[in-house]
């Protein structure tokens, strides 16, 4: 699987690909009735990627395959797409992996299998987007027979308590993070989120995972900062609790700075390729994100103009009211593909 640098993105894929992670979301957040198809202790995981080359720094796929229990031997695809904001184009998007899928499916197998397109989703604002393809070309009555369509299943984790979230303890840790990592109550929700670690059994595979938990926090948020984890895991991991309390507090010690430092090459390899020069040399946390942010709006200043002229201009002066990065790496990839400015405006509304 090719190199993600959206530190979400990143962290979706260190835990969904682990098939036991995987399995038991299919168990629990799938349909029930397609679950009851599938033949679970089957499930592989696919390691080609499916995006395109010039989307992969903002785009992560995660492509299963699972045995039904058929005597021709067919087989389900399961793809996993993670989102951190609304994607109006996602059925379009996922539409082109499902071809690729496909097309693979055939030269390797020489049949096509069912694909069942899942997007897991964590943004704050609410996923109003329509579940297929058909409303994104919203054709006339006369061709609907002739127009393709299909549906994604969403898992927006929004619409779930924090109670509500099931599976194993790797799996619920996880989709708690997505959860709150852009909300500002994580840094209260973090200590019990942590303290769930403790029921893992496997005691090498509990600082495995506890180690990319705590990576992942160093740099993929704002909301707390290095005394904040430090307390959070004194919390979740008291004196007395055993090596994954000596190995948390002392990697949160020796390895808070260290991630700031990792997500701070992140920014400046992303920077150096989109003007950055100026906010890379601010501070850590504020002038990463002020960079990274002026950064992105001069380069869809620019696309503006590129693809739509002195009328794509018109939108620069909303945009720039925009301070979430998230939604601005969409407006930046969308220039890809909209093909009207109304199209765009509906990215970030």
């Amino acid at each position: 699987m090719p190199e993600v640098t959206n530190p979400h993105d990143r962290f979706f894929k260190e835990v969904l690909a682990r098939p036991e992670v995987a399995g038991d979301f299919v168990r629990h957040y799938l349909p029930a009735d397609v679950v009851a198809l599938l033949d679970l202790s089957t499930l592989e995981l696919v390691k080609d990627s499916f995006v395109d080359p010039e989307l992969q720094e903002h785009f992560s796929d995660l492509l299963y395959t699972a045995r039904l229990p058929d005597e021709r031997g067919v087989y389900l695809y399961i793809l996993f797409e993670h989102k951190s904001y609304a994607e109006p184009l996602i059925a379009f998007q996922l539409l082109r992996y499902m071809v690729r899928i496909w097309e693979q499916a055939l030269r390797q197998r020489g049949r096509l299998w069912p694909i069942v397109p899942v997007v897991v989703y964590h943004g704050k604002a609410a996923w109003n987007i329509p579940l297929d393809l058909r409303y994104l070309i919203d054709p006339p009555l006369e061709v609907e027979p002739f127009t393709p369509n299909y549906r994604y299943w969403l898992c927006d984790l929004g619409r779930y308590s924090d109670e509500e979230m099931r599976g194993v303890v790797m799996l619920r840790v996880a989709l708690l993070l997505l959860k709150h990592i852009l909300r500002e109550d994580l840094r209260w929700q973090l200590p019990g989120i942590l303290a769930l670690l403790r029921e893992l059994a496997d005691q090498t595979t509990g600082l495995e995972y506890l180690e990319t938990i705590l990576r992942y926090l160093s740099v993929a948020t704002d909301k707390i900062s290095g005394e904040d984890l430090r307390e959070a895991v004194k919390e979740a991991f008291p004196e007395g609790g055993g090596t994954m309390a000596t190995i948390a507090q002392r990697w949160v010690e020796q390895g808070v700075q260290q991630g700031r430092q990792e997500g701070l090459q992140q920014g400046l390899q992303q920077g150096l390729q989109q003007g950055l020069q100026q906010g890379l040399q601010q501070g850590l946390q504020q002038g990463l994100q002020q960079g990274l942010r002026r950064g992105l709006l001069d380069g869809i200043e620019l696309g503006l103009e590129l693809k739509f002229g002195a009328e794509g201009l018109r939108l620069l002066p909303e945009i720039r009211k925009i301070e979430d990065l998230d939604i601005l790496w969409a407006i930046q990839a969308g220039l890809r593909t909209v093909s009207s400015l109304d199209e765009l405006r509906r990215i970030y509304q």
